[in-house]
């Protein structure tokens, strides 16, 4: 099991903290094991939307596959969230331990507090990008971006964008499908990086409100190397192949099995990266032979 850390500072908003511990709390419940830990200096601490938290004092011993996230807060840089010594060492120390930080919006802030970023790419909220290059100027923060990872240092942009940097570092861990039915099951949009291409059509294809088209998503997804006719695809969803079809290409601009070859050319293109042959990854990925992966490809390459 690995612990997902979240350290609060006074005046937090609520959405930065309740957005990733809601996608950890889901992906948890989908079996990932991820346990959710509440630290802070003081015990109580008050939220900028006026409810009070607590949380505990004592920092659990972190091992390299915790997350350490800090959600953002009220008052942008003010005194309030100056940490302390001891706080800013051990955000550091979870780093150099080979561990993961993150944060949201101005959480930001504190990884610039604990060291973390210098020479590295990262981003807050909008409103405090220039801030936060006026006091670290040897970060070099991005602009119009939903969150930025660089190495094991990852920052959000404000608010709501924490739950996009949670869905990617649950697909990092777990898979994009795994990243999907979290956004599915919190009804949200499965998102990636705002100054990015969308790199998995297990994400692009998912935003969208269909429940039929979901249902039958879930199925390609887990069983994409497989031969799915389209009427056995149908009858899971209730639905007649023409309905299917049709409601396919309103949601996501696709027929069931031109998505289920995107997933196959997606799974294909990996094998071949990481050393497999064509042919053999066209095999993995539920190809007849590699001539259909050779024309997906063209045809990828030209479109």
């Amino acid at each position: 099991m690995s612990r997902v850390v979240f350290l609060l500072v006074p005046q937090l908003h609520l959405l930065d903290l309740a957005g990733p511990a809601q996608v950890f709390s889901t992906a948890a419940d989908f079996g990932c094991g991820y346990e959710l830990v509440h630290v802070a200096e003081r015990a109580d601490v008050p939220t900028a939307q006026g409810v009070a938290l607590r949380a505990g004092t004592d920092w659990p011993a972190l091992d390299p596959d915790d997350l350490l996230m800090v959600p953002g807060w009220r008052g942008r840089f003010g005194p309030h969230a100056r940490l302390a010594a001891a706080t800013r060492a051990a955000i550091a120390a979870h780093h150099a331990a080979g561990g993961t930080v993150a944060s949201v919006c101005a959480g930001a802030y504190a990884l610039g507090q604990a060291g973390l970023l210098a020479g590295r790419r990262c981003t807050t909220h909008h409103a405090l990008v220039d801030e936060l290059a006026r006091r670290y100027p040897a970060a070099r923060v991005q602009h119009d971006v939903l969150f930025v990872v660089d190495g094991r240092v990852v920052t959000s942009a404000g608010i709501a964008s924490g739950i996009d940097l949670a869905l990617h570092l649950v697909a990092t861990r777990h898979g994009a499908a795994t990243a999907a039915r979290v956004a599915r099951e919190m009804v949200v949009y499965a998102r990636r990086n705002g100054g990015e291409p969308q790199a998995s059509a297990l994400l692009r294809h998912r935003a969208h409100l269909s429940e039929v088209v979901h249902r039958a998503q879930d199925v390609i997804d887990a069983r994409f190397a497989d031969r799915l006719p389209l009427a056995e695809l149908a009858a899971v969803c209730r639905v007649s192949p023409r309905t299917l079809t049709r409601l396919f290409g309103e949601a996501i601009g696709l027929t069931p099995l031109r998505y289920q070859h995107l997933l196959r050319l997606e799974r294909a293109e990996h094998l071949i990266g990481h050393g497999d042959t064509v042919e053999a990854a066209a095999r993995a990925a539920g190809f007849d032979d590699a001539r259909m992966l050779r024309r997906l490809r063209a045809r990828t390459d030209r479109s």
